[in-house]
């Protein structure tokens, strides 16, 4: 009896180690087809199948944009002449219609006041030769000569009029000083460029699209421009889209306005402009086979 057990003890031990291999070789296969039908494993979670298989309805596209104002100009010297004062330096606000630029007119406003003289005289002389003529002491082209030489130097005088105010260059629109071209005490010529200027309450971004966007991105359309100096995400929307398509890259610009608070934000700066792409979306079959 004792020698039967003794035999039947090592059997078992036996059979123990024989079944365990076994038994985790099976399982490890088992796990593996689980693993290549998720969606057994989906059904089993108590998910539908096409949970997973359901195609997204947005998918996000990334281009990179500027930031621009809106109003900006160079502002130049219409006549020959020296700066006598620059208000505002660079990087300076100001306000629409405060003066920026003060150019010496010493000569031009000699010219003004002589203009003024000779409209006086002429305008007494037409007016004497008139009475005259009322007395027939005077003939009719006399008058007629006299009222054309008042009438030329009133004209002569809008002229210097027009001149002098050329002297004072005013902001056309609140905003700031960009770049300043020209120094006090320098003499310009004509046409020279004395300061840029530009308006940073109202900034624009602008980006170059892929002209296959035009199917689906319209005015309105909401986006986000994370700035690379900023850090931070600036909303935006689509505001007017370019007038024609570049034949040669197939792109067109766009351009946006920023929605909410611009602090923070300069011309010149760029960023990333982040973009929800609307796609079609396919509807997942019911009952899906697992291959």
């Amino acid at each position: 009896m004792i020698r039967r057990c003794f035999v039947l003890v090592p059997a078992l031990l036996l059979a123990l180690v024989v079944a365990i291999p076994g038994g985790l070789a099976i399982a490890a296969p088992l796990q593996t087809l689980q693993d290549e039908h998720p969606r057994d494993n989906a059904a089993n979670r108590g998910l539908s199948p096409g949970h997973l298989f359901q195609p997204s309805a947005l998918r996000v596209e990334s281009l990179r944009g500027q930031i621009l104002p809106r109003d900006y100009t160079t502002l130049a010297t219409e006549l020959p002449a020296r700066i006598l004062q620059i208000s505002v330096s660079e990087g300076g606000r100001f306000k629409a219609g405060d003066i920026l630029v003060r150019l010496d007119c010493s000569l031009q406003q000699a010219q003004l006041q002589k203009a003024r003289a000779a409209r006086a005289a002429a305008e007494k002389i037409a007016s004497v030769n008139a009475k005259l003529a009322e007395m027939k002491s005077m003939g009719n082209l006399e008058v007629a000569t006299s009222v054309a030489e008042a009438a030329k130097a009133q004209a002569e005088e809008s002229l210097w009029n027009a001149t002098v105010s050329k002297c004072l260059l005013a902001a056309p629109f609140s905003g700031r000083v960009a770049e300043q071209k020209a120094r006090e005490h320098q003499y310009l010529q004509a046409g020279q460029p004395i300061l840029e200027i530009l308006d940073d309450s109202r900034l624009e971004v602008e980006f170059i699209a892929p002209s296959s966007w035009l199917a689906w991105i319209k005015p309105g359309l909401g986006f986000v421009l994370h700035g690379d100096e900023t850090e931070r995400d600036h909303a935006a929307q689509v505001l007017r889209i370019g007038a024609r398509v570049d034949p040669v890259s197939q792109s067109i610009k766009i351009t946006g306005k920023f929605v909410g608070n611009t602090e923070g934000l300069l011309a010149g700066m760029s960023g990333r402009v982040v973009l929800d792409r609307p796609v079609k979306t396919v509807p997942s079959p019911a009952n899906p086979t697992v291959p």
